[in-house]
């Protein structure tokens, strides 16, 4: 067994806090990223890098050997990467992946095309720490697999911190991708829809993606968070509430109501009902 795949017992307060951070929750930390920078990686990788977050510098192959990848993810508890190269056979590479229990779960290779960097862009940037709107424009997002799969990587590696609630005046930061002729194209605009940068020409080269049955692991979500269904109770598209009361029949000829003097019948109403006139009452003499 592995140094990483042992049973590790804390010794002192300080490691049994630590590995109880590491331990499985019902509702997941914020994932972080990890942004790998190969041995042979030129300038524009090195400066995709940068534009995202600059990260560690290591000589690793992903496609060929995950080992170091899964290493530093247990080491650093990072559930996505980022990893770009460049070689003769394979320029300006950038590798994009996920992690499930320390294991590699999907990754998809993006070969960069184009692109512009912050610095080249002279209009005024958003605040760090701007939570991104994602919009994803062409057909190619919702029916090609391998471009859903992308999609959901995207969305997981740039969506940010779940939060509790949402400044509307805050939203000020867009993140479009289209795909469009077998490319990806990746623009980031201010509200204004001023071009901010970074923006990125992608096609997609090789990937990597995890089978049906893990996949479906991967997104099975505990019994504790699965909302109780209510009996009885729907909800519409906009979110009302509907109830369904179970009543039994009710005979309305039997309700007490309160008697008045303007709803009683006439005489003549009721010789009507009876179908004709009533007999006249002898006079007493």
């Amino acid at each position: 067994m592995d140094a990483l795949g042992r049973v590790v017992k804390p010794k002192t307060k300080r490691a049994k806090r630590f590995l109880e951070r590491r331990e499985p929750k019902l509702t997941e930390n914020t994932k972080n990223a990890m942004l790998i920078k190969g041995g042979n990686a030129n300038l524009t990788v090195t400066e995709v890098l940068k534009d995202i977050v600059s990260g560690r510098k290591n000589i690793t192959r992903p496609f060929e050997d995950q080992t170091s990848l899964e290493f530093f993810s247990k080491k650093s508890d990072c559930s996505l990467f980022m990893f770009g190269s460049h070689n003769k056979k394979r320029p300006n590479n950038l590798i994009i992946g996920r992690m499930f229990d320390y294991h590699v779960l999907d990754m998809i290779e993006l070969g960069i095309e184009n692109f512009v960097s912050l610095k080249d862009v002279k209009n005024n940037k958003c605040p760090e720490g701007t939570k991104p709107m994602l919009i994803f424009a062409g057909d190619m997002f919702e029916l090609n697999e391998e471009y859903r799969r992308l999609k959901n990587l995207l969305i997981d590696f740039f969506r940010g911190p779940t939060v509790p609630s949402i400044r509307l005046a805050g939203l000020e930061h867009v993140l479009h991708f289209t795909a469009l002729d077998g490319k990806i194209y990746m623009r980031s605009y201010k509200i204004e829809l001023e071009d901010i940068g970074p923006s990125l020409d992608l096609v997609m080269r090789r990937t990597h993606l995890a089978s049906d049955d893990l996949y479906k692991l991967s997104l099975k979500q505990p019994k504790a968070l699965k909302p109780k269904k209510k009996k009885n109770i729907s909800h519409d598209v906009f979110g009302t509430t509907y109830g369904r009361i179970h009543m039994q029949k009710q005979d309305l000829s039997k309700l007490q109501t309160r008697k008045l003097k303007g709803l009683k019948k006439r005489p003549a109403e009721k010789s009507a009902q009876d179908g004709g006139t009533s007999p006249k009452k002898p006079k007493s003499a």
